[in-house]
């Protein structure tokens, strides 16, 4: 039917086949209307009491009946014209009609008006959700985005390759999936996290560039923007590579060019903070990991508006206010502010305890004056530095967090994205790239009063061996960066990246400082050890999370929503029954055997 649509004026007068779904059907006595339906729109056919046969299968057809319909083309009376559809011009008066399939009453709406079906239903007859228009742009969309992806990677000179599903358990972070093996009693496979170390080996391999849009297999648990179980990302590797900016200036351009090529939408910086780190010649920030959590909280920022974290520490030094008595103090200051209710108020100030904080203390800068229930706590000194250090103008509110650092940073960072959600600073026509770099090599784990690996214990610090043989001191250590580098995309992590750590001594020297022996390191890592010791390249990539990219670009909120067959949020597939029970004669193949789990 994407023919008929296109260039309608071909078959006007013509005798043409149409097949698909019954959308509606409309019986007015003397003609039925029936609205048939495909992948590329909606046809209607019109069915006259002169053909007898035809007419008679109108009469029977109900929604989403299966029909194949030949007739000729017309245009429609001017009256008539469904402006709507694109093929509300034409109509199909029908010789003969053939009916391909019946179809029992529908459990879900395939139609995108009326009421949505619930998420379970839809999932669990997820084949008759994707009747649905909606879902079959999204398909389509998806279908393009990859082409779009891939001859990006193609014209730049990379190789796809693809990489073993049954692997070994790797260290990534997240929980593996097993798989036991028949032939070798007592040992497992496991699906890939990421093709992280076969990418890394085919750069000792030779290959200058590598790239797949590869499964990805983790047993995390599912949310809003994360699917369970499998998900694609493209991972890309290149070898001779010693410096991140390197990998940022190669994969950059497909991120703006699927920004407003492939999506049609603005590319914007709104946060002064940001703008700052823009080097010259280029769009997107580089900002570091300690500026990005200073600033807004979280190492993913929505730049899609400013809204800042405001230091104000040095200006309660001498407070006699106890609230203010704190290690560190901050504030947001929130345009439009002092419109906000007591009733929405006191929700934020609900939100902030959550988050763990005590209170939310603010001031509403109204009618040329201050208001406030701590305003009688504060010196006019600080009153007026406040005013002067968050820039407040009438209008506008300025909210408080004072304790640790590090709490006083989380909880202003999630009241900065619960502000911009409430006065709708979020556009779907724009989209703010960031870059967010020198990630810690090392932190500190308070539970157990140790160093640990602040990420990824496999790339490379800044400063190499040197830098390390010179950290001596727990500070020392802990202000080790690494080359290590995140993009994020209206607030979404969606992808990760770093220079990778090729050097064998090097490798052991990062986990000697946390107290690994050598043994240890060749126990656990000896593959990629050994491949390091024959003339390993420098080398470096990313691994863009593509259903989490077109998530945004799609507009969708649910990361569900833009995958053909995706498990709910328990992580179960309701459509094909899966996870389910395997017989005895399976498990005993696989050498296993369920052992009950006590009460």
């Amino acid at each position: 039917m994407r023919s008929l649509v296109n260039t309608l004026e071909k078959f006007l007068g013509k005798t043409v086949t149409v097949a698909g779904w019954v959308n509606s059907r409309r019986d007015h006595g003397g003609l039925i209307f029936i609205d048939l339906r495909d992948h590329t729109g909606i046809i209607q056919l019109v069915v006259t009491p002169e053909q007898k046969e035809a007419f008679e299968l109108a009469e029977a057809v109900r929604d989403e009946y299966v029909l194949r319909a030949t007739g000729k083309m017309r245009e429609r009376e001017p009256d008539l014209i469904n402006p709507n559809i694109p093929t509300g011009k034409i109509e199909l008066v029908v010789d003969s009609l053939e009916l391909l399939n019946k179809s029992e009453p529908l459990p879900v709406n395939t139609h995108d008006d009326g009421p949505e079906s619930s998420e379970e239903l839809r999932l669990k007859y997820r084949y008759l959700d994707l009747r649905r228009p909606k879902m079959q742009k999204i398909l389509a969309r998806r279908s393009e985005f990859y082409r779009f992806v891939r001859e990006y990677m193609y014209d730049r000179g990379f190789t796809e390759v693809t990489t073993p599903i049954l692997a070994n358990s790797s260290p990534e972070g997240a929980r593996d999936f097993l798989v036991p093996s028949r032939l070798h009693p007592g040992k497992f496979y496991a699906l890939p996290q990421a093709p992280q170390q076969f990418k890394q080996l085919l750069m000792v391999g030779g290959l200058p560039k590598y790239f797949q849009i590869a499964p990805c297999f983790r047993d995390e648990d599912p949310r809003a923007d994360r699917l369970y179980g499998d998900f694609y990302q493209l991972d890309f590797e290149m070898s001779f590579v010693e410096d991140g900016e390197v990998v940022r200036k190669e994969i950059q351009p497909l991120y703006e060019k699927l920004v407003t090529e492939f999506a049609g939408k603005k590319l914007v910086c709104k946060s002064e903070v940001a703008k700052s780190y823009i080097p010259k010649g280029e769009k997107v920030p580089r900002i570091p990991f300690v500026v990005s959590m200073e600033n807004y909280g979280v190492d993913k920022p929505d730049l899609r508006y400013g809204m800042e974290l405001i230091e104000l520490t040095d200006a309660f030094t001498k407070t006699d206010f106890k609230v203010f008595k704190q290690p560190c103090v901050k504030a947001l200051r929130v345009e439009g502010g002092a419109k906000l209710t007591r009733r929405e108020i006191d929700e934020f100030t609900e939100k902030a305890r959550k988050l763990g904080a005590g209170g939310l203390a603010y001031i509403l800068y109204a009618d040329g004056e201050e208001k406030s229930p701590i305003l009688k706590f504060m010196s006019d000194a600080e009153i007026k530095a406040v005013r002067e250090k968050t820039g407040a103008k009438d209008g506008d509110a300025v909210f408080f967090g004072a304790d640790e650092r590090e709490k006083v940073n989380k909880v202003l960072g999630q009241l900065r994205i619960a502000f911009a959600d409430h006065f709708g600073l979020k556009k779907n026509s724009e989209v703010a790239l960031a870059w967010i770099v020198d990630f810690p090599f090392y932190e500190w784990d308070e539970k157990n009063k140790k160093l640990d690996f602040g990420h990824n214990p496999f790339s490379m610090p800044k400063g190499g061996m040197k830098v390390l043989e010179e950290a001596e001191t727990v500070e020392q250590k802990l202000a080790i960066v690494a080359d290590q580098y995140d993009i994020v995309m209206n607030g979404y992590e969606c992808a990760s990246g770093a220079v990778r750590n090729y050097n064998p001594e090097i490798m052991y020297k990062v986990f000697n400082i946390l107290g690994y022996n050598n043994e240890y390191v060749e126990a656990r890592f000896g593959g990629m050890l050994s491949a390091f010791k024959f003339g390993a390249p420098p080398h470096a990539g990313a691994a863009p999370g593509l259903d989490r990219i077109f998530m945004v670009l799609e507009d969708q909120e649910n990361i569900r929503d833009i995958v053909a067959f995706p498990k709910n949020g328990n992580g179960v597939d309701l459509m094909m029954n899966s996870p389910s029970e395997v017989d005895e004669v399976q498990l005993e193949e696989a050498h296993l055997a369920i052992v009950p789990v006590e009460d």
